[in-house]
């Protein structure tokens, strides 16, 4: 006999652009994994900026947690992908707004020679989701 109050190992979350090849989220135990987020507006525009897509892409990865009931503290790592490195100081003082300094997330991050729609940034996120 099935349990049913106890969720499954594994669960698939979609979204996005109908056809999307992806989930926009995958939760497997207690971590939510969040696809990566790009800084595009809700009507597909981006900003012409790092600064403006930085926001945007953040506003994102909020966006998703926030449809599971979480919140930015719940992330604990971080993947940042930069069209240009050279631009590290202006992605990362728009990143540290949504951060509590105590609760910096683990990151990794790299150069990126060409991102999706021309984007200036990408981050996929690890977030913590308790049972």
């Amino acid at each position: 006999m099935t349990d049913t109050t106890t969720r499954p190992p594994i669960e698939y979350f979609p979204g996005g652009r109908p056809g999307s090849p992806f989930s926009r989220a995958v939760r497997v135990g207690d971590v939510l994994y969040v696809s990566g987020q790009i800084g595009s507006r809700p009507d597909g525009t981006k900003a012409d900026d790092l600064a403006g897509q930085t926001r945007q892409t953040m506003d994102n990865i909020a966006a998703v947690l926030a449809t599971f009931g979480l919140g930015m503290d719940s992330i604990f790592k971080c993947t940042v992908m930069l069209a240009d490195m050279d631009q590290w100081r202006e992605f990362n003082t728009v990143y540290l707004e949504y951060f509590a300094p105590v609760r910096l997330p683990a990151r990794s991050a790299f150069g990126a020679a060409k991102l999706v729609g021309g984007a200036l940034t990408e981050v996929e996120c690890l977030a913590y989701m308790p049972g």
